[in-house]
């Protein structure tokens, strides 16, 4: 920054946004900066490990009518200013003095905005005045409107998480994504973790336990449904004539079809039977990975315990659930979210606000919504499955160390790691005191602990907690089972992010050897590993293997978890890239479109990953000289941008350089040209773009002028 400064930043505020302001100063003070950021010089200095002091003033200003040597100090001394805008803040007299002070300072590019009410340009202005005008060289405001670009923390818009990310971003001269996307990669490895124990730990049962509260008519009735239950399953695995299985076994696959094809024609006149064992062969589909016969299943048994009990019914309720499950698990959030809430509300009505079941659907719920990103719902969930799990089960009890391990990493998710990391270190003490010998719950909160001290940059006691973690598996499940296939990739993963490639690699290939011989060739656990792999070939620079790997992980993928699924659409992405980089445009090109239709489908017109997929498709058609079809995508990308990031966002960037290259293309110089200029800024300087972006950004100046005859120029952006 050229000078050391005493605060990282100032936030100015109406002290009626008391609340907003002490929240935005404890997420400063806290935020760990991701290790690989570390030590990178940019424009605002070098990034530190930590955000550093922020100056937050907690004194009224009422009867003074300067500043005071105080703050005006406390403002000299601060690198940056953050503007908490509000109706409240437009109307403060005392912030928009802050501003002017700060203006006149020579620092009006290091003015950052949060909005978190009302809206700029209405009656309902969160703007101060200072903000909305250019300050004059002579130290005067103008009536020049500036261009103020902030964050908002508002739910509607960028909502609190994203508002702070897009905030640290600026302060520390970093790319948005620098800090998004790493977060979000290994959120999506985490979540694909948490849903791999979660099945290999899963116990399948048939849910006609009865209850001492029961009547006895309803037990006789209970009684009988078991046994046809149990009678029904081991006909199921019995071979009625040897000479029909001629020497082959049997597949669990093929008793599993054969189960379902018997309980549609044969138990037809038992309902309650019937949807007992649909639930049933559905939960075992699940436990498999075969989530479209899952769903199917399911499905109908929700249906026919709905025509039996009515909608009110704890039937009904656990239909409801298990059909959730399936949904999450194939990405059908909205669909997931409604039978989740379902089940909530029936059992809430029908059990009172006291039930263990309750706090199950409460956590269930939580780990949806963490899913879809909404991270703020999910934390108030948590927090009441882990009161209600203490009142009714003890602050000792396993299902209270699970909860605590869902509420840490839901801190996590809002890069909270200070609530978080000391969270799961309790969670990881409960579970030594409940398991004094090895056991798979302990081992899980081991490898989630190690999981987050490798986020914040401990390598060193990551890895020793990943391996213990390992090694208790090894130890309470053998060497062959997918857990341990599972652990291996975890630890590839944090070999992956020390740089160490080789070892990585033997990890990752010996993971997906064992994935194989334990689930087949065909399963998404599978096509999760092979997408790893392919990533890390590809920083080691064998490109053709990476593509060849990430083909194979997209093809799998579809087969197993059907083509609608955002597995689906993100591999698709990544391997077209690939394929454009290597120049081949025709097979790129049906895996672009699909992407976009894909994702607008699954996340609807204004996502920022359709807007990805459209600067990608934008990319290809100039590649392909369809000039005009490329400025259209890219314009769509660049609006779906704008509206969710910045636009010195290296996103926004991206879809700009796209924009201009096709004007170029369209003979349209002038304004190309600035575009162009404007965007490769951008994108130069910022380390967290992609460099399939960088490099078009490069190349296409170079060639603009080239084609202008400006040979001088062109040497300027020659490839490098």
């Amino acid at each position: 920054m050229g000078r050391e400064y005493k605060y990282r930043a100032f936030i100015s505020y109406s002290h009626r946004d008391e609340k907003w302001a002490s929240w935005l100063h404890k997420a400063l003070e806290t935020f760990r900066v991701p290790k690989y950021l570390v030590g990178e010089t940019t424009n605002m200095g070098s990034v530190p490990e930590r955000m550093g002091k922020v100056f937050r003033d907690r004194e009224e200003l009422s009867s003074s009518h300067s500043l005071g040597t105080e703050l005006t100090q406390a403002l000299e001394d601060s690198a940056c200013q953050i503007v908490i805008c509000s109706p409240n803040a437009a109307n403060s007299h005392w912030t928009n003095e802050e501003i002017l002070t700060y203006k006149r300072l020579g620092r009006e590019n290091r003015i950052f905005c949060l909005i978190v009410d009302g809206e700029p340009g209405t009656e309902t202005e969160c703007f101060p005045p200072a903000i909305r005008f250019l300050m004059g060289a002579d130290g005067v405001l103008t009536d020049t409107p500036a261009e103020p670009i902030a964050a908002d923390a508002r739910s509607h818009a960028d909502g609190k998480q994203n508002a702070k990310l897009k905030l640290i971003s600026g302060i520390l001269g970093v790319g948005f994504d620098a800090l998004k996307q790493r977060e979000q990669q290994r959120r999506q490895l985490r979540m694909y973790i948490i849903t791999a124990a979660a099945v290999a730990g899963m116990v399948v049962t048939t849910g006609l336990a009865t209850t001492a509260m029961l009547a006895r008519k309803q037990a006789v009735i209970e009684a009988e449904t078991a046994r046809q239950t149990t009678d029904f399953l081991v006909g199921l695995f019995a071979v009625s004539d040897p000479n029909e299985a001629l020497g082959n076994s049997i597949t669990a696959r093929e008793i599993m079809d054969k189960g379902a094809a018997r309980i549609e024609s044969e138990l037809d006149s038992q309902p309650v039977i019937q949807a007992t064992l649909m639930e049933t062969m559905g939960t075992v589909y699940k436990s498999l990975a075969l989530y479209p016969p899952a769903a199917s299943l399911l499905e109908s048994a929700l249906k026919k315990r709905r025509d039996l009990y009515g909608n009110e019914h704890l039937e009904v309720a656990r239909s409801a659930d298990r059909l959730g499950e399936v949904l999450k698990l194939t990405a059908e959030y909205e669909q997931s979210e409604k039978m989740y809430r379902e089940a909530l509300s029936v059992r809430q009505e029908l059990l009172g606000p006291a039930h263990i079941d309750i706090a199950n659907s409460q956590y269930e719920l939580a780990d949806l919504l963490g899913r879809m990103g909404r991270y703020e719902e999910a934390e108030p969930l948590f927090r009441k499955a882990m009161a209600l799990q203490g009142r009714l089960l003890g602050k000792n009890s396993a299902e209270y160390a699970k909860s605590m391990e869902g509420l840490a990493l839901n801190l996590y998710d809002q890069s909270d790691f200070d609530g978080a990391l000391p969270l799961m270190r309790e969670a990881v003490a409960l579970q030594r005191k409940l398991h004094l010998t090895q056991h798979t719950d302990l081992a899980e909160a081991l490898n989630n602990l190690g999981f987050l001290l490798g986020e914040i940059g401990e390598d060193h006691e990551s890895e020793i907690l990943l391996r213990e973690a390992l090694a208790m598996k090894r130890f309470l499940l053998g060497d062959m089972h997918t857990e341990i296939a599972l652990g291996l990739n975890n630890i590839a993963l944090a070999l992956y992010y020390q740089q160490k490639y080789d070892d990585a690699e033997v990890m990752y290939r010996e993971a997906i050897s064992m994935q194989r011989q334990l689930l087949g060739n065909d399963h998404p656990e599978v096509a999760a590993a092979l997408n790893n792999l392919a990533f890390l070939l590809y920083e080691k620079g064998d490109s053709g293997a990476a593509r060849t790997m990430m083909r194979e992980s997209l093809e799998m993928y579809r087969r197993t978890v059907g083509n609608e699924h955002t597995a689906v659409a993100g591999g698709m992405g990544n391997l077209a890239m690939w394929m454009m980089e290597n120049g081949d445009y025709d097979s790129a090109e049906p895996l672009l479109y699909e992407a976009v239709g894909l994702r607008k489908k699954l996340l609807g017109n204004e996502h920022i990953d359709v807007a990805g997929s459209l600067t990608l498709l934008a990319s290809l058609l100039i590649e392909t000289a369809r000039f005009e079809e490329a400025r259209t995508a890219a314009a769509e990308a660049k609006a779906i941008c704008l509206l969710a990031l910045a636009k010195d966002h290296w996103r926004t960037a991206g879809a700009i350089s796209a924009e201009g290259a096709a004007l170029a293309g369209l003979l349209q110089f002038e304004v190309a040209e600035a575009l162009l200029l404007e965007s490769y800024l951008v994108l130069s300087k910022d380390s967290g773009a992609l460099p399939f972006f960088v490099a078009n950004a490069n190349r296409w100046l170079e060639e603009f002028y080239h084609g202008r005859g400006e040979p001088e120029e062109a040497e300027k952006y020659r490839s490098f």
